[in-house]
């Protein structure tokens, strides 16, 4: 797969699909929220309506996707990571205090799941992207 500013890396890869993937779960939020997600969400959603966090959603997953496409500045896929992160962490956070709270037992699933996926962005972003072949040592 390539980019417009060069080879386009698995990171960068995790980075593209992933904000890929939040564009289109914030636009099912924004269209049809599900009643387990709203009820799962409650302690959130007292505060800032679905439709606003769907935008969040859509607003991190169209960061996460620009950063992807340029190769020249890690901060930028740094804030691109970070987008991904947010509001999976969000999600995990209210869905465990709605299952600790006893409000809702099958929040607890959905927290481990959020709770994960919030994780599992936070190790990628840690990863190096590979040397471009040219800088790569040869092994004889």
């Amino acid at each position: 797969m390539r980019a417009p500013g060069g080879q386009f890396s698995r990171r960068r890869a995790y980075l593209a699909t992933l904000g890929a993937a939040w564009l289109g779960y914030g636009a099912g939020i924004i269209i049809d929220p599900r009643y387990g997600t709203a009820r799962g969400l409650g302690t959130v959603v007292r505060y800032v309506p679905l439709d606003v966090l769907g935008g969040v959603w859509v607003g991190c997953g169209l960061l996460a996707v620009t950063a992807a496409w340029l190769t020249s500045c890690p901060r930028v896929q740094a804030a691109g990571f970070a987008a991904l992160a947010a509001p999976a962490a969000l999600w995990g956070a209210a869905f465990t205090i709605t299952w600790a709270g006893g409000g809702f037992p099958s929040a607890g699933g959905s927290a481990a799941a959020w709770v994960g996926f919030a994780l599992s962005v936070v190790w990628v972003s840690g990863m190096d992207d590979p040397l471009p072949p040219h800088l790569r040592k040869r092994y004889r």
